[in-house]
């Protein structure tokens, strides 16, 4: 359909998992893309796809833990392809965590990645767009544990629910400078560093998926390319003014109870 025709579009976080899948869905719709990534040979293989099948892409290796080096994926993208309509935040750590045995170290490390990166890496995007005086459109990719979460989430949920209260701010702030920001609160989804996590964390084993899809309303877990096409949706026009919207993307509804 073209809804991203000739937008530059960066993702952060974007050479794995739900990522990867928001800069395939963006180049399907016509976007140039910048992914960034702590590995490079992940992104740089992402690239090359993208690149086969007809798209422009670069791959930006970053730490994001690194103010510095988030905001410096805005300017090497500027550089790459000359400005940045679009950002999506997509990189998350879920490292788990209590309320009594989260550590400062782990609960730094959270607040890095899921919070002040985004943060700065917004602030980058933001003053590209007004030292244009153009319009553009950022989406945080959340969770829906940021209404509360799990008992082993706590250092997660306290990052991530001060990234859904800074995705509203920002809308408020920029709103009149037609730069619209929107959130995605998505649930239980199959990745490649989910997948990681409940070995690692949870010992689970080659079937988890299937366990996990049985346990859900619709009988499966959410799928990257479905929530790389809603991201999409909310980067261009076709979400029209839309802004400082948190979406839950999720199969259980919050505030139902059984």
């Amino acid at each position: 359909m073209g809804l991203l025709d000739d937008k530059v579009v960066l993702v952060n976080g974007g050479s794995q998992g739900v990522g990867a899948a928001v800069a395939r869905a963006a180049i399907a719709e016509g976007a140039l893309v910048a992914v960034t990534g702590r590995r490079r040979e992940p992104g740089e293989a992402l690239v090359a796809e993208l690149t086969a099948a007809g798209g422009k892409a670069v791959f930006v290796r970053a730490d994001l833990a690194d103010a510095e080096q988030a905001r410096a994926s805005v300017a090497e993208t500027v550089a790459a392809h000359g400005r940045v309509d679009c950002l999506v935040n997509s990189a998350g750590l879920t490292s788990r965590g209590t309320l009594l045995d989260t550590s400062p170290e782990l609960f730094d490390q959270h607040i890095a990645i899921n919070l002040r990166a985004p943060f700065f890496a917004m602030q980058a995007a933001v003053a590209d767009m007004l030292s244009r005086e153009a319009p553009g459109t950022i989406v945080n990719v959340i969770t829906s544990s940021a209404h509360g979460g799990q008992p082993f989430l706590a250092p997660y949920v306290a990052a991530k629910a001060g990234l859904m209260g800074l995705t509203r701010n920002a809308a408020h702030a920029h709103r009149f400078d037609r730069i619209r920001i929107n959130g995605l609160n998505i649930g239980w989804t199959a990745t490649e560093g989910e997948d990681a996590t409940q070995r690692a964390f949870h010992d689970a084993g080659d079937d988890w998926r299937e366990q996990a899809a049985a346990r859900l309303p619709m009988g499966r877990l959410g799928q990257p390319d479905e929530i790389a096409d809603f991201v999409v949706l909310l980067l261009s026009d076709r979400s029209g003014v839309v802004t400082g919207s948190v979406i839950d993307w999720d199969q259980n509804v919050l505030g139902g109870l059984d």
